[in-house]
């Protein structure tokens, strides 16, 4: 019997034809091993008992065919993106490829190469046509199923030549030990590994490769859940913290003085975060909501529950220009509020004090809150970074909060944990929804709350795809509009500078342009991250003030900008943003009553497919959570445990939106397998698989889990 970790200490330069070269061209794929041959599933099969003729292809319907390549020519278009047009034909009918800023397509598809092309069929002057196709070049591999594997540009390798050596890989490694108990199997209805791994790189049928899939799928999962899962019983046991008093008067004097009704949502999740306030087990909650869904003033109620109790609060904001933005509403939301003398308090009835703390901060000012927040004076510190050096110290942090967590590494969340004497409670935010099934996976040692109800008063945003110059020309009518009304735009570019290697338009570009150009006599200010601190703060103050009308601007003003007189945005070459950041980006308008307008500029016959269901589902949608959900169907998941072993991805076979019921299947096994007789050391065989594939575990979670929730 084989285990997968034999297989994992094998080079692939051990199988027949893989020297050197190959070698190189297989570590592209994060390929080194045998196990990481066999665990190279295959993308797609071509069953050639029936496969498709480019002549049988409906115009709009997705297809894939198998054809020669007969023609190749490059060119530029006219903004000087490259452009590769390749013609196709299987014998039925000639097909036209074009691809768009990928040159090297060019020495890929050489006249003569068989290849497998798979997109949506259009039509374009007369001719049958697919935009950005997927591509596997499958040499002459014959067979009736035949299995297509991933490939890279840089890889120079064929389906052929990779199915080659996963069949004598599959030969010389005999049977496979299989890992999980047979019980589980049993109840569950799976193949065991041995038949599952050949079943998926060599099916006889349609439901060899669905069962073998279905086993590897539920593998992956339960990796993934048991590391989670083992995490979340560590910390319960093993951590002492805080229990707080939740009833006392400094929150309701806070709920009562707010001009506004809270949310049904906002009361609910507070509830939810007092009760893990209230326990000495420390909380590691999960605050989860749509753009203006009002998850600081949640935030904000769990830090004065600490502060109520004597204890003190930190806000950790990812930029300088989030952290002013939420120190300056914290300010607002706390003026006039007092602390009775009562608990660990030391200095009687006084105002809530809090104070702000980033790289801007002086070196006397810096030294001032440091000893009022080592002294007990400050009750709630907001900051960047800045807070988690080493040189700071609370006299007692009660609450942390970290919001837009995914920016920060696990080391300087645990930096921040480590202030306080007692494990302080953490609340985790980001305003970037994420789907249900995602947050169960990527967050299983978390517990969520999800705010999705928006306070009254907030207006729809309305967006339109400016495909064309003259819709473009609209949206620049649109902001010179919302100016003359006393109300102020945003204008969001990809880059600061020009480039060379991107064609897309840059701030200081644009920023020059519309100066002289559509809005001339306007009021215009630059910020990106290139601007020196001071002048940002300044641009940043001119604008909160109204002495700006446009803000010309880069992915800075992403999160947290919030300036409620801003009605307009235009966002240049918006198919270069993925749709998370988009959605954020159309957060920053809004934000007040009146009602607001998002343009998206990107020309319609240069946008790619993906691009276009983008740019398509911001049009129609303004509910984050839904976006979540078509983002995780465009782009799949990628890899959500971290970057311990870079290259690979946890989820190679499985799809958090296709196989949802087998995420909370996985949940429940590995809840059961770790809080059963023994733990997970009572399955060694699994326990060891887990460790190699995902590296060891560790109190303090995985590295960069969430990036590819946030990725652009």
């Amino acid at each position: 019997m084989r285990r997968l970790s034999q297989l994992a200490g094998i080079a692939v330069t051990e199988l027949v034809g893989v020297g050197p070269k190959k070698a190189d061209g297989l570590a592209t794929l994060g390929v080194h091993t045998v196990a990481d041959l066999l665990m190279h599933y295959p993308r797609r099969y071509l069953d050639r008992t029936r496969q498709a003729r480019i002549a049988d292809l409906a115009i709009g319907e997705e297809g894939m065919v198998l054809g020669k390549v007969r023609q190749v020519q490059s060119r530029r278009t006219r903004n000087r993106r490259s452009l590769v047009e390749v013609d196709v034909t299987d014998g039925s009918a000639y097909l036209r490829c074009t691809f768009f800023n990928q040159a090297w397509r060019a020495s890929q598809l050489k006249a003569g190469t068989n290849a497998v092309f798979f997109g949506k069929l259009e039509q374009f002057q007369g001719r049958r046509r697919m935009t950005n196709p997927v591509v596997d070049l499958v040499g002459d591999r014959t067979g009736r199923i035949v299995p297509v594997y991933p490939q890279s540009e840089k890889a120079a390798l064929t389906t052929w030549e990779l199915g080659g050596w996963i069949e004598e890989a599959l030969q010389r490694a005999g049977t496979f030990l299989d890992p999980l108990p047979e019980e589980v199997r049993r109840r569950f209805d799976l193949v065991d590994r041995h038949t599952a791994m050949r079943g998926i790189h060599l099916p006889e049928s349609a439901d060899d490769h669905r069962a073998a899939r279905t086993r590897l799928v539920f593998d992956e999962l339960l990796r993934i859940q048991l590391v989670l899962v083992r995490r979340k019983r560590r910390l319960e046991a093993g951590a002492v913290g805080l229990s707080h008093h939740v009833g006392g008067d400094l929150v309701r004097q806070f709920h009562q003085r707010l001009p506004f009704p809270l949310t049904g949502a906002q009361l609910k999740a507070m509830a939810e975060i007092e009760a893990d306030l209230a326990s000495a087990v420390p909380m590691h909650r999960l605050l989860q909501g749509d753009v203006g869904s009002g998850k600081t003033l949640v935030a904000l109620s769990a830090l004065l529950v600490a502060v109520q109790g004597g204890h003190q609060g930190a806000f950790m904001a990812p930029t300088e220009v989030l952290a002013e933005q939420h120190h300056l509403g914290l300010r607002r939301l706390l003026d006039g509020l007092t602390l009775a003398a009562e608990g660990d308090n030391l200095f009687g009835e006084r105002p809530v004090c809090a104070e702000l703390l980033t790289s801007r901060t002086t070196v006397s000012e810096r030294s001032r809150i440091g000893a009022a927040l080592a002294g007990g004076g400050v009750d709630v510190v907001v900051g960047t970074h800045a807070l988690i050096q080493d040189a700071l110290e609370f006299r007692s942090l009660g609450v942390a909060v970290i919001d837009e967590q995914h920016r920060f590494g696990v080391e300087q969340r645990a930096a921040l944990r480590g202030k306080g004497a007692a494990v302080p409670d953490v609340l985790v935010m980001t305003a970037t929804p994420i789907p249900r099934t995602a947050a169960m996976t990527v967050y299983g040692d978390l517990d969520v709350s999800v705010l999705d109800e928006l306070p009254p008063g907030r207006t729809p945003i309305v967006t339109r795809w400016a495909r064309t110059d003259l819709e473009e020309a609209e949206a620049w009518a649109a902001v010179r509009s919302e100016v003359a009304a006393g109300h102020q735009a945003y204008v969001v570019c990809p880059l600061i500078e020009d480039s060379d290697k991107l064609e897309v338009r840059s701030a200081e570009e644009t920023f020059r342009a519309l100066e002289e150009g559509e809005l001339a006599g306007l009021r215009l200010g630059l910020l990106h991250g290139r601007v020196a601190s001071r002048d940002k703060e300044l641009v940043m103050e001119a604008f909160r003030a109204g002495e700006l009308d446009v803000l010309v601007a880069t992915t800075v003003i992403e999160v947290g900008v919030d300036v409620a007189n801003a009605t307009a945005m235009v966002v240049l070459d918006a198919d270069r943003f993925g749709l998370a950041q988009l959605h954020q980006l159309r957060g920053r308008v809004g934000r007040g009553q009146a009602v607001s307008s998002c343009w998206l500029v990107a020309r319609a016959e240069e946008v790619t497919p993906d691009a276009e269901s983008r740019l398509g589902a911001l049009e129609r949608t303004t509910d984050g959570f839904e976006l979540a959900e078509i983002d995780l169907g465009l782009r799949g998941e990628g890899t959500l445990m971290g970057a311990q072993q870079k290259g690979r991805s946890d989820l190679r076979l499985a799809s958090l939106g296709r196989d949802e019921l087998w995420v909370q299947r996985t949940r429940d096994v590995a809840f059961a397998l770790v809080d059963g007789d023994g733990g997970l050391d009572a399955h060694p065989v699994l326990a060891e698989e887990v460790a190699l594939l995902l590296g060891p575990d560790d109190a303090d979670g995985p590295h960069d889990r969430t990036a590819f929730l946030f990725k652009s």
